[in-house]
């Protein structure tokens, strides 16, 4: 999912060994803001899915620990949300973007651990559209229609007609709804190009049939628009001129579907793009779209995303038979492809075959990577050397888990499909800080600015952070 928010996909069939374990990944991102058509993310903006970098974390402010919807504790405020989306809030200055898909009357949603895969096929005309509200009040600014039909794909039981997260960088928002296109606006709304990508077919590459929605997430750097588009035919990454939405490149793929976000990642002398894939995961060049490493193998459902930190890009995929965690070297050449995913060469720093994750990217707080299976097994390991602190069930009411986590640098949230948060300390020793009620079942990661958690539940975005003035 895709992106990233990704994506909600329910367990699929039995696989020759069960998904088990954890896992961990995600990356602090590069040392600098994220670089957007001349403007730089501040330390209050969220631009993206996972925010700057994709990493997940914003260490400017504590965040709080304990609140309650019900009596207002630490609630800032909450707002109605039309329609049905798992696409996550993004921040800039002073408002939040969401972007949904609304429909005539509710539409379903099946969440929790199981194994139907029969895709939902809305005949229903959806308006895809994308809103702002004010930070500080949750009061809509705007709310303006990107694109009207019938989808042109069926989704996962689980899923939403609107997964993937927008991104923005100060001039321009870029979201991107699946096989309804690609579609740039101003910061007031006003749509600025469009692109028709085609139909995103994400189904299970084994039972075609069964279309589970697009997930992965637009990002914007150097005043390009990324896209990773890998579905059942006809698979690319391109990069799109933010202004006018002109295609720079693209580059073919050769993979099952995936549902991860693509990351930018810049080392001394090479910038490029790292993509999760079962066939093909791999870096890319920045300026041109070639290949230059690719890695064969591992879970055949990969929907986390590639995350950079401590000098090396963390990959994670699960289901069938293997669930790896792998650490690769941003220097890689080639086909780095060892005989085993669990094995290293002189590409991949560390592996573990078994302990990756499924739904969820990992996060990196400091030296300790987190990540947290769909069953809600929590792994901290050690970001730079691979080796295991703790594995820890957060929940044993058979909870899934499908948002991925967030930080403060004290603290981590895992936020449970029910709704429930589960803050951990952010230590190398298993620590439960505090569990929390959203009250409504959540599939989208959160975003943080200026101290301040935003949620995306099944209907509303609730703001919470220190201080409030009561239930709004």
């Amino acid at each position: 999912m895709t992106a990233k928010t990704l994506l909600a996909i329910a367990r699929p069939p039995a696989c020759p060994k069960p998904v088990s374990l954890c896992r961990a990944f995600l990356r602090l991102g590069l040392a600098s803001a994220v670089l957007c058509a001349g403007l730089v993310a501040g330390a209050a903006d969220w631009p993206q899915y996972r925010g700057p970098g994709a990493r997940g974390v914003d260490d400017t402010h504590a965040l709080p620990t304990h609140w309650n919807i019900e009596t207002g504790e630490n609630l800032r405020w909450q707002a109605s949300l039309p329609g049905l989306a798992h696409a996550s809030p993004i921040v800039w200055g002073d408002r939040v973007y969401v972007a949904t898909a609304v429909k005539a009357g509710k539409s379903d949603l099946k969440v929790g651990l199981y194994g139907d895969i029969t895709p939902l096929e809305e005949k229903e005309v959806h308006q895809w559209r994308l809103l702002a509200l004010d930070k500080a009040t949750g009061k809509i600014i705007w709310n303006i229609l990107g694109h009207e039909g019938v989808p042109r794909a069926k989704r996962h039981p689980k899923a939403s007609p609107c997964n993937s997260t927008p991104a923005t960088d100060g001039n321009r928002i870029v979201v991107l709804f699946g096989s309804e296109g690609l579609f740039c606006f101003d910061m007031a709304g006003k749509l600025a190009w469009q692109k028709d990508l085609g139909p995103m077919d994400s189904g299970f590459y084994l039972v075609p049939s069964a279309q589970w929605g697009f997930g992965s997430s637009p990002v914007i750097a150097e005043g390009k628009v990324l896209v990773l588009c890998d579905v059942l035919t006809n698979s690319f990454l391109a990069a799109y001129t933010l202004t006018d939405g002109k295609e720079v490149w693209r580059t073919a793929r050769k993979d099952v579907p995936t549902w991860g976000t693509p990351t930018v990642v810049e080392t001394p002398g090479r910038k490029q793009i790292a993509v999760n894939g079962w066939h093909s995961s791999g870096g890319y060049d920045f300026a041109n779209g070639q290949n230059l490493w690719h890695l064969e193998g591992g879970g055949d459902v990969p929907v986390p995303t590639p995350l950079f930190a401590h000098g090396l890009i963390y990959l994670t995929s699960a289901h069938g038979r293997y669930a790896p965690m792998r650490a690769v070297r941003p220097e890689a050449a080639g086909d780095i492809t060892p005989s085993d995913p669990g094995q290293t060469n002189s590409a991949i720093a560390w592996a573990h075959a078994r302990r990756g994750n499924y739904m969820q990217s990992p996060i990196v707080v400091r030296d300790l990577l987190f990540g947290c299976t769909d069953a809600g097994m929590v792994t901290c390991f050690d970001a730079a050397t691979g080796a295991v602190n703790y594995t820890q069930r957060l929940s044993t009411g058979g909870q899934g888990f499908t948002a991925s986590p967030v930080s403060d640098g004290r603290h981590v949230y895992f936020t449970s499909e029910p709704g429930v948060v589960f803050a951990l300390a952010a230590a190398d020793k298993f620590s439960l800080v505090a569990t929390n009620e959203l009250h409504e079942t959540c599939l989208a990661t959160p975003a943080i600015s200026d101290g301040t958690l935003f949620f995306r539940t099944r209907e509303k975005l609730i703001a919470v952070g220190t201080g409030s003035g009561g239930p709004r």
